[in-house]
């Protein structure tokens, strides 16, 4: 988000839940006094984080579902994101898409990056959401009808990076925080899924800033940060991405979300790679169960 950021674009992320049920994982912050206040600490970060990026944000009003590991699962809360049913939410979502008129859209893949309810249902209500933002008949008094061109999953977590960090870590002598990763991710991997791979390194320390500022839910001693900044931007500088669904044609793999797309001039039209110097204008990206995407007028 930063990189389109700094190049022109206007990014909005669509928040689905206030993350009312979450941990609190920063040690340094777990305490009775801020579990009482966590709704309220959680708006907090997400104002941080949006002034860090520089990015517009929304709130979709739901409330979190929580995460429970091990078996059986409670039963999920009435009035959270998971108890909605998809197309419920999906029409939350629709008119934001219709105002903020994304080209692209981002968003967790099915698996919603790793299982939390919140994830998963970011993913169902975000895909759920595109062909009715495009519907003349569907909410008529919503908005005018926006079609999205280009739909991407965000898989950054997967082995190649991984097992490319891991082992710079061990060349020089530090130790890794991604041998049990490694170890539990001997199947089938999102690696072999991606299709877009967009280089930002230059961009990593504005990411780290604004992972930080959700303090309540990052340990700044964690296995996040373990990892020295020189070492990701050599080892992995992309930010890596599924494309899943695309009106304009495009060579894969990509190095751009904006690949295949033309946007009027004034002299005609032309392709986004030769209209970066006047900017590409927005994109939007729903957080904590939603979904995000890049577009220009």
């Amino acid at each position: 988000m930063a990189k389109y950021v700094a190049e022109g674009c206007r990014v909005l992320v669509a928040t689905m839940t206030g993350g009312e049920r979450g941990d609190i994982l920063n040690p340094e912050l777990d305490t009775p006094e801020n579990r009482a206040r966590l709704p309220e600490l959680r708006q907090a970060e997400m104002e941080r984080a949006r002034q860090t990026l520089g990015i517009e944000q929304v709130w979709l009003g739901y409330e979190d579902s929580g995460f429970f590991q091990g078996e059986p699962w409670p039963p999920t809360p009435p009035g959270t994101l998971a108890a909605t049913p998809v197309e419920e939410a999906a029409a939350r979502l629709v008119p934001i898409i219709r105002d903020f008129r994304p080209h692209v859209v981002v968003t967790y893949d099915e698996s919603g990056g790793y299982p939390h309810p919140d994830h998963i249902m970011c993913h169902r209500v975000t895909m759920a959401a595109l062909d009715p933002a495009a519907d003349l008949d569907y909410l008529p008094g919503e908005g005018v009808p926006w079609r999205v061109a280009k739909v991407y999953y965000h898989l950054g977590f997967h082995r190649a990076r991984y097992a490319k960090l891991d082992a710079m870590m061990h060349e020089a002598g530090l130790d890794s925080p991604y041998g049990e990763r490694l170890r539990a991710r001997s199947g089938g991997d999102a690696a072999d899924r991606l299709t877009t791979f967009v280089p930002c390194a230059d961009y990593f320390e504005v990411r780290d800033a604004a992972l930080r500022a959700h303090a309540t839910q990052v340990d700044p001693q964690g296995h996040w940060f373990a990892v020295p900044m020189a070492i990701q931007k050599k080892g992995w500088p992309t930010e890596d991405y599924q494309l899943v669904r695309s009106d304009v044609p495009t060579s894969i793999p990509e190095d751009d979300l904006f690949a295949g797309l033309a946007f009027p001039t004034s002299d005609g039209v032309s392709v986004v790679d030769q209209a970066l110097a006047s900017g590409r204008e927005r994109l939007s990206d729903p957080a904590l169960g939603a979904g995000s995407g890049l577009g220009r007028e």
